[in-house]
C-alpha cells in the first residue's frame, strides 16, 4: 500500500537522495549542489517556503518517491503550480506510484485555484514522456528553455 502525503522537515534526507538518484538517472550527478539542510531551511524554516513536496510512502514507512513543487505565476494564464521534480526510486518505478503523486498535484492545484501546471521532461526519458501522454499533457515545443547559473549571474556586466 502506497500512502502520499505533505513532506515533513524530518524528511529531508530522503527527498535529497531521491534528488540524487534522479541527477545520477539523468547522468548529471555533479549538477545537484542542493543538500538536505538547504531543503530544510528553504521549505521549511523560511516564513514563507520556497517549495512544497510529497512524498510517496510504501508500507514500511520507506519514503519511495517525491514531487517537489512551488507556485508561480504566468503574466498569460494567473497563479501556476510548477513542478521541479517527480522522482520514484527506480526499484518502485512502473508501479503507479508517480500517477499517485501526479493525482495529488493536480489535486493541489484545483485547491489552491490554479490556471495551471507546468513541468519540463527530458527529451530521452520515454518513461516519463508516455506518462504525461496518458495524462493529456499538451507539451510544447515552441519554448526554449533559457538558464543563467550562479556563475554568469556572478560575472554580470551592469551598464
Amino acid at each position: 500500500m502506497i500512502h502520499i502525503r505533505m513532506a515533513m522537515e524530518s524528511d529531508m534526507d530522503a527527498v535529497h537522495a531521491l534528488v540524487r538518484e534522479l541527477a545520477e538517472y539523468e547522468k548529471a550527478p555533479e549538477a545537484v549542489k542542493t543538500t538536505a539542510e538547504i531543503y530544510k531551511r528553504d521549505g521549511f524554516q523560511l516564513e514563507k517556503p520556497l517549495f512544497h513536496c510529497f512524498v510517496a510512502e510504501n508500507e514500511d514507512k520507506h519514503i519511495i518517491g517525491i514531487a517537489l513543487f512551488y507556485f508561480a505565476y504566468s503574466t498569460w494564464k494567473g497563479k501556476m503550480l510548477y513542478l521541479d521534480d517527480l522522482v520514484v526510486s527506480s526499484s518502485f518505478r512502473r508501479q503507479g506510484i508517480g500517477k499517485k503523486l501526479f493525482d495529488s498535484l493536480v489535486s493541489f492545484a484545483l485547491e489552491n485555484d490554479a490556471q495551471m501546471m507546468k513541468w519540463q521532461v527530458l527529451d530521452w526519458n520515454k518513461p516519463a514522456i508516455e506518462m504525461y501522454k496518458k495524462l493529456n499533457t499538451v507539451f510544447d515545443s515552441e519554448w526554449i528553455d533559457c538558464k543563467l547559473y550562479k556563475d554568469q549571474l556572478s560575472e554580470w556586466t551592469f551598464d
